[in-house]
């Protein structure tokens, strides 16, 4: 039973992502958020961008900060219920731990190789259509640095939080 929590957790944490990307790329359009991505597609994308309708960036914001609740949900609710469920430093490590890497593959498998280098769904082409040109397989593992570190920040991240959720 633990486990599927777990990977509910999980789960509801790459809807978070998705939806604090689809804000933010669709919605909000700044051009600061596109900092993690590829110089091509940075250079591609405009500085600024027209509201394609009133509110338009207000219904971003929304979105970006409903994800945030979503993602921190996740791991409040993780936390919450593992305590209740008495579960020991190692348990809770590996739910968070577990939830974790299984986002950082979403955010490889999903957003870096579906969305971003196969133009699978024309993702981004959908709101920065000067984008399309320079998308393709060959970005895939751009930031690969970036990945790597976060898998290796996940162990000692997820050790902080079991480690607080011990101390309830």
């Amino acid at each position: 039973m633990q486990i599927l929590i777990t990977l509910l957790f999980a789960v509801m944490m790459m809807a978070g992502l998705f939806l604090l990307l689809l804000g933010g790329v669709g919605f909000v359009q700044i051009y600061s958020f596109f900092s993690s991505a590829p110089k091509e597609v940075r250079d591609a994308v405009p500085v600024t961008k027209p509201e394609r309708f009133k509110g338009q960036h207000f219904v971003g914001w929304i979105m970006i900060v409903l994800a945030f609740a979503l993602m921190l949900g996740a791991v409040v609710i993780g936390a919450v219920l593992g305590v209740r469920d008495n579960l020991t430093f190692w348990q809770l490590f590996a739910r968070f731990l577990t939830m974790i890497l299984l986002v950082k593959a979403f955010d490889i498998g999903f957003f870096d190789w579906f969305l971003l280098c196969n133009s699978g769904f024309d993702f981004f082409a959908r709101f920065y259509p000067e984008c399309k040109p320079v998308l393709g397989r060959y970005l895939f593992g751009y930031n690969w640095k970036t990945h790597l570190t976060h898998i290796i920040g996940a162990f000692p991240v997820s050790a902080l939080i079991a480690w607080i959720c011990t101390l309830f």
